[in-house]
């Protein structure tokens, strides 16, 4: 009995050692929290969104298929037999002057806009816990957070792993001029060492804006929250982003009523860049399906759109080039999809 209590004590002393890993980040508290509880989106202890959501629409619940995901037979073709296509280009030595975007695969990219050097929801790294659910594909870890220059806005859609990467942000710390984020996301960057004072945090439909006439507002999005058990304690969201030119960051989002009223409150959309990939029937209403995308572009009006969410990481169970085997065929179909494909790492214009 007193080894089986032994042994116990010692697996709860692990469990605790390993939750207190900094890469969980850490809940919002005091000021932080007050602020969420007067939030319009957040109810009975957490953010909801507009419509009502299902988490899942299969009979299984959550842990249990995070689980089948991590011990079922991968499908053959989850993940490219070669390498990704990339390309190496200097981040440090960008033509500021021209509007443009780097996709680092996933949703990471670098924009350029006005000037200003934007960079959303970086994950150059593969560390705990991140390492156990995600693998990048080969010839997609070309950039490492030594790459990244100084930039004037880190933005964050929401806290998940594949978006908020606790080794990436660490590492660029100082080359940060002001992260952008929705409520509650600021307390991990606050817990790793950025100074409050570069943390804008904003509900939806709040507005940052410089004295020169930069803009970003936070804007809905149709998703979900949180790094380890705790459901939804921080908020998820879009971007619009004005400067030079306008540019819609989808982050992750099912589809929703939200983008036709984006649409219409922003009728001159230039560049649209939408989740596409890692989607799943079980899921349909947190994440893009490929037949809905191309609705998703039509409501927004965009000029163009950037499909990423794919390219990187396999988080579902299609295969690794379906998302955008798919956008191309229906883009072939109706001449009014302007999409972009980019590479990862090319410098591309829009």
């Amino acid at each position: 009995m007193i080894i089986g209590i032994s042994i116990f004590g010692m697996l709860v002393l692990s469990v605790i050692l390993v939750l207190e890993h900094p890469a969980f980040g850490r809940l919002p508290r005091g000021e932080r929290q007050k602020r969420i509880e007067h939030s319009p989106n957040y109810k009975d202890g957490l953010f909801v969104n507009k419509e009502l959501t299902p988490f899942m629409t299969s009979s299984k619940n959550r842990w249990r298929i995070m689980w089948d995901n991590l011990t079922e037979k991968k499908p053959e073709n989850l993940t490219p037999s070669a390498g990704m296509q990339a390309v190496k280009t200097d981040l440090k030595q960008l033509d500021l002057s021209k509007d443009a975007i780097v996709w680092f695969g996933h949703s990471s990219y670098l924009l350029v806009n006005g000037g200003r050097k934007v960079l959303v929801d970086p994950v150059l790294t593969t560390g705990f816990p991140a390492s156990i659910m995600m693998k990048p594909f080969k010839g997609t870890d070309v950039y490492s957070p030594k790459d990244i220059p100084d930039v004037d806005y880190l933005v964050i859609t929401h806290d998940h792993y594949d978006h908020l990467d606790y080794g990436t942000v660490k590492a660029i710390c100082g080359r940060v001029g002001k992260v952008i984020c929705p409520l509650g996301v600021g307390e991990h960057f606050e817990y790793w060492g950025y100074p409050v004072e570069k943390i804008v945090e904003m509900d939806w439909n709040e507005v940052y804006a410089t004295d020169d006439g930069f803009k970003v507002t936070c804007l809905p999005a149709r998703h979900f929250s949180g790094r380890f058990f705790r459901q939804n304690p921080t908020l998820w969201a879009s971007f619009m982003i004005e400067g030079h030119s306008i540019v819609y960051v989808g982050g992750d989002s099912g589809y929703g009523t939200h983008f036709a009223e984006i649409g219409k409150r922003y009728p001159q959309i230039d560049l649209a860049v939408l989740e596409n990939g890692q989607y799943n029937e079980n899921w349909r209403y947190i994440h893009t399906l490929p037949a809905q995308l191309p609705k998703v572009i039509h409501d927004l009006h965009a000029a163009v759109a950037l499909p990423v969410h794919n390219g990187k990481f396999a988080l579902s169970r299609h295969a690794w080039d379906e998302p955008v085997r798919k956008i191309k065929e229906a883009a072939a179909k109706d001449s009014s999809l302007h999409i972009v494909h980019a590479v990862i790492g090319k410098l591309t214009t829009y």
